[in-house]
């Protein structure tokens, strides 16, 4: 280094050091290390991750060794391995420092180049040391405890819990400034095996020391008469602990007795006192079963009630203290049960709803800034190793290992997944390990919370603590948030094709070196991961990528994010099966695999809807251009930039360029079935709400009986070679009138016609009649498609009646002969096709009818009363649930639709805002009006979009009508899934039971008078 100008100081400024404390400078020149001769122990500590910390911690550590400090100023000076070590601990840990503070002695443990920390042996003497514990007889009652890590405390009482965490703290010193010193000095940096095997030791040399205290506290006389056997089990087990974690324990003792039952939670006590949280909750029965059991009784549980997550965790078993001998006979009785917990049915089932439980208990506020639970954290990583273990362990014992890290590399091993693959994860777990404990070294805090991106300061001293370095065009802080993102990318990327790449290599033609999974072990993960027929799927994934041709090779890269996708819905083979002939389908269509690969959100509601829809795949096969809908616009959505009424005038454009009635209803179902899969899609993705789904479909069957009765007479008229001898519209009635329709509904229909100047009436009705009967037949035809079923029951006369009526007939029936359930239906009637006046002059007739002076009679209100308990005891299936019928269930849509429709007849006379053929909207009316309270009108309201929403939901799983919610089962989970619901279907069955129950007092009360 080149000498200054003569009197100008070497010395930078605090500034330049990176500190922001204004007592700093003062700081510096009290401890006189303000001295030219000091640049180099000046630098050292502006390396520090936090300088302003380790000075402070630096000035109090010189009081507190007073007369020593001039010792330790000059080791500073000369020893470069202590300056590394204790300026990177202060510097990092506040807590750290103020144990150091506390027990300032300790810093000449840091001294000299290299750091011996103790093993496994030296951490358990040093932990016993503190209490004065010596061991147990070696035999009791002819017990042979040779093996026991059993001792007995001399210092116990209050005095034994400070003496246990000084201590711990002191060993939890030592490794911490090892760990760190990368930071200051340029020293290798500990790698992460090291770190957590060693604090793992120190758990359990810590827990033997608690135990050492408990057996003297219990026993104080005598040796006590129970083998008490401790198994770590979680990160404490896989001998990959935090620095600050809770460790979880089972307790074995033989007998368990109440003797054993007081060391267990004695020890406990002291441990969670002196150390970290000890957590006995993985126990069997979890916190509301015993303590301490015997052997053969952990066996007996483990064999008869365990859940499957409580074999998953006993993955990590492994004992830690106490009479070893009992805790390996523990991990040997159990360990074949684990590894064949793979076979039961709700396996996969129920290892992913425990991490989409763990999920759901992250604050929104942190989602993003959580490195353990969040997307792409540390628990993806474990759970998808914990599960690649639990399928393939079963017949390859090379993956019974306890560490993340070992069985990552034992699955690469195998060829269960990439090498590469393996490489990343493992880069990336260490990465976020190490961001975890530096944050939780900081104050010895249980955390896993990054800080806010706006926070600065935080981030850069995360930064340097974690050995990141500015590269001259970022700063620390900049390039961790990039190191951050990149490595929860990586996760979350790896993680979607962790358990699919490998099964597409072992199919697939693709030149590779990745081992290949053989058959029985594809076959075996594709059953794990929930596949019913796994050798269909396998089939499946060879036809997909077993070729060699471009597609071939497109899809081996697409299909591993597409198969994580489709693991979500309820049917992944009816899924995988939908997709495979999709693409058999459209191989010839070169944008098909090009918007799957380009348009993320295209491709996954692809594989949403086909793993939950037997209704809309089958419309996509017959109308494939909807699938470019799925991709994101300008604006959004594709799939609901769609105007319904826009659709209709298309529809009907469409139809009249065609000359035949035949092709132009053919034309009509083209875009009718385009239509429906873009409903349904929306639908499913829950894009559209209940009454915009009712619109959309009532809209597009109004179009296509319109164009199928404009072709319908145009080819009657080319025929008979003259014009039409009469006018013809058609009255919706039902949900069609009401703009209600559900996926499946038929169209209820009246046709009405009037006879054009000169022609005689019983002329133009039998025309009419005639037209009215080919359209039926037209629509009602053989198809692939949805049915289009048109149905005129509601005429007068039922089916006994004529099909087609002249205004006068209808204003002379409705006014002599009507019904009272004829009226009724007349509260729905609604022009929909056909001569618009025509239709017009019918609705004004059916005003006199449904809409009477005076309202209806007293007889007439009990008729409805009597039609409707008739309906309710007669027409419900046989087998049908009452409670759970979407139509005619207690709360279903019937019984808000019949209560609804008697206040219409009730008050629609002299109330004109509930002349509405609209359930929903006379509904508002009945609120607005007062008839009944916003909270009765709200539950009704409530009750039927949500039986209208289950119903759609069962024919859009099945593919089918039905009004019956399934009784439980895959059916009732593609039925919730559909229907939005992502809990439990059990639960979604209550909700539904809740809500519609609710409604039904209502119902009683109104309706039943």
């Amino acid at each position: 280094m080149a000498r200054p100008p003569q009197g100008r100081s070497l010395i930078p400024g605090p500034a330049r050091l990176g500190m922001v404390d204004p007592q700093a400078a003062d700081r510096l020149a009290s401890l006189g290390w303000d001295r030219d001769e000091d640049i180099d122990l000046l630098w050292a500590l502006s390396r520090a991750p936090d300088p302003d910390r380790a000075l402070l911690a630096i000035d109090r550590l010189r009081d507190a060794l007073a007369s020593e400090w001039e010792e330790l100023d000059a080791a500073l000076r000369e020893d470069t391995g202590l300056r590394g070590r204790l300026l990177s601990v202060v510097g990092s840990s506040t807590a750290l420092a103020d144990h150091l503070i506390a027990r300032p002695h300790l810093w000449h443990k840091l001294r000299g180049q290299d750091l011996d920390l103790p093993d496994a042996e030296g951490l358990r003497a040093n932990m016993l040391a503190a209490v004065e514990a010596g061991a147990e007889p070696e035999q009791i009652d002819g017990i042979d405890l040779a093996r026991s890590l059993i001792y007995r405390a001399a210092t116990t009482g209050h005095a034994a819990i400070p003496a246990l965490r000084n201590a711990y703290r002191d060993e939890l010193l030592l490794l911490a400034a090892a760990d760190l010193a990368a930071t200051v000095q340029n020293e290798p940096v500990l790698p992460y095996p090291s770190v957590v095997r060693h604090l793992s030791d120190l758990a359990a040399a810590a827990l033997t020391a608690a135990l050492a205290v408990a057996v003297a506290t219990v026993c104080p006389d005598k040796p006590c008469p129970s083998r008490l056997s401790v198994i770590a089990m979680g990160k404490c087990g896989a001998r990959e602990l935090n620095y600050v974690s809770d460790v979880d324990v089972i307790f074995i003792a033989e007998p368990a007795d109440s003797t054993a039952t007081r060391l267990a939670s004695e020890m406990m006590r002291i441990g969670s006192a002196a150390f970290f949280e000890v957590d006995a909750a993985l126990r069997p029965e979890g916190k509301s079963g015993a303590l301490v059991r015997t052997l053969d009784a952990h066996i007996a549980y483990y064999k008869r009630w365990a859940h499957t997550w409580e074999f998953q965790a006993l993955l990590k078993a492994r004992p830690m203290t106490g009479d070893m001998t009992l805790g390996e006979q523990y991990v040997t009785a159990l360990n074949p049960m684990v590894w064949v917990v793979s076979e039961r049915d709700d396996f996969v089932d129920n290892v992913r709803k425990m991490r989409r439980r763990v999920e759901s208990l992250i604050p929104d506020d942190i989602r993003d800034r959580e490195i353990k639970l969040g997307a792409g954290g540390l628990r993806d990583v474990e759970f998808a190793v914990q599960l690649l273990q639990l399928v393939h362990g079963r017949v390859d014992d090379t993956l019974h290992v306890t560490a993340t890290t070992e069985a990552l590399t034992a699955l690469a091993s195998g060829g269960y997944i990439g090498r590469e693959d393996a490489a990343n994860l493992t880069a990336s777990y260490e990465f976020l390990r190490l961001l975890e404990h530096r944050l939780q070294m900081q104050r010895l805090s249980r955390t896993h919370t990054l800080p806010a991106l706006d926070d600065g300061e935080a981030l850069r001293w995360l930064a340097r603590a974690a050995h990141i370095r500015p590269d001259g065009k970022t700063d620390a802080a900049g390039m961790l948030i990039q190191d951050i993102k990149r490595n929860i990318s990586r996760v979350r990327r790896i993680h979607t094709k962790l358990f699919y790449r490998p099964l597409l290599e072992s199919v697939s033609k693709l030149d590779t070196d990745a081992l290949r999974l053989p058959e029985e072990a594809a076959t075996r993960q594709l059953a794990a991961l929930g596949y019913s027929a796994p050798r269909n799927a396998l089939g499946h994934l060879q036809a997909l990528s077993g070729g060699v041709t471009r597609s071939n090779r497109i899809q081996a890269l697409l299909l591993p994010t597409l198969l994580d996708w489709l693991s979500d819905t309820p049917n992944q083979d009816a899924g995988l099966l939908a997709y495979r002939r999709m693409s058999e389908e459209l191989r010839d269509k070169q944008w098909f695999l090009r918007t799957l690969r380009d348009e993320g959100a295209a491709a996954r509601r692809l594989m949403h809807i086909l793993g939950c829809s037997a209704y809309v795949p089958e419309l996509l096969l017959r109308a494939p251009d909807v699938l470019r809908l799925y991709a994101d616009g300008a604006h959004g959505p594709k799939l609901i930039g769609t105007d319904p009424d826009d659709v209709s005038k298309g529809l009907l454009a469409s139809a009249t360029r065609h000359g035949s009635a035949q092709r132009a209803i053919s034309a009509a179902r083209s875009l009718r079935r385009a239509e429906l899969a873009r409903v349904a899609s929306a639908d499913i993705l829950g894009m559209l709400s209940v009454p915009a789904v009712c619109h959309a479909l009532s809209s597009v069957w109004v179009a296509v009986l319109e164009a199928a009765l404009g072709a319908t007479i145009a080819s009657s008229v080319e025929e008979r070679g003259e014009p039409a001898p009469a006018r013809i519209a058609v009255i919706g009635m039902g949900r069609l009138g009401g703009a209600e329709i559900s996926y499946g509904s038929d169209a209820d229909v009246l046709f009405v016609c009037e006879p054009q100047p000169g022609i005689d009436e019983t002329v133009a009705v039998k025309w009419a009649t005639g037209i009215a009967e080919a359209l039926r037949k037209h629509l009602g035809a053989p198809s692939t498609d949805p049915p289009l079923e048109v149905d005129t029951n509601l005429r007068p006369e039922g089916r006994s009646g004529p099909m087609v009526r002249t205004l006068a007939a209808y204003d002379a029936y409705y006014s002599q002969w009507a019904q009272i359930w004829e009226v009724q239906a007349l509260l729905r009637a609604h022009q929909v096709a056909g001569d618009h006046d025509l239709g017009i002059e019918f609705l004004h007739i059916a005003d006199k009818a449904r809409y009477p002076q005076g309202g209806v009679s007293s007889n007439a209100v009990r008729e409805i009363r009597r039609i409707k308990a008739r309906i309710d005891s007669e027409r419900l299936p046989r087998g049908a649930d009452p409670k759970t019928h979407t139509k005619l269930g207690r709360g279903g849509r019937a019984d808000v639709e019949w209560t609804v429709q008697l206040l219409q007849l009730q008050h629609a006379h002299e109330l004109t805002s509930l002349r509405n053929t609209s359930t929903l909207e006379t509904l508002d009316a009945i609120a607005a009006e007062g008839l009944l309270s916003e909270e009765d009108t709200d539950l009704l309201r409530e009750a039927w979009v949500t039986a209208t929403k289950v119903r759609n939901a069962l024919v859009l799983s099945r593919g089918k009508p039905s009004d019956q919610i399934p009784a439980g089962g895959p059916d009732l989970r593609a039925v919730a899934y559909v229907a939005g619901w992502r809990g439990d279907p059990g639960e979604f069955v209550e909700n539904y039971r809740r809500i519609t129950r609710r409604a039904r007092t209502v119902v009683e009360r109104v309706f039943g008078g």
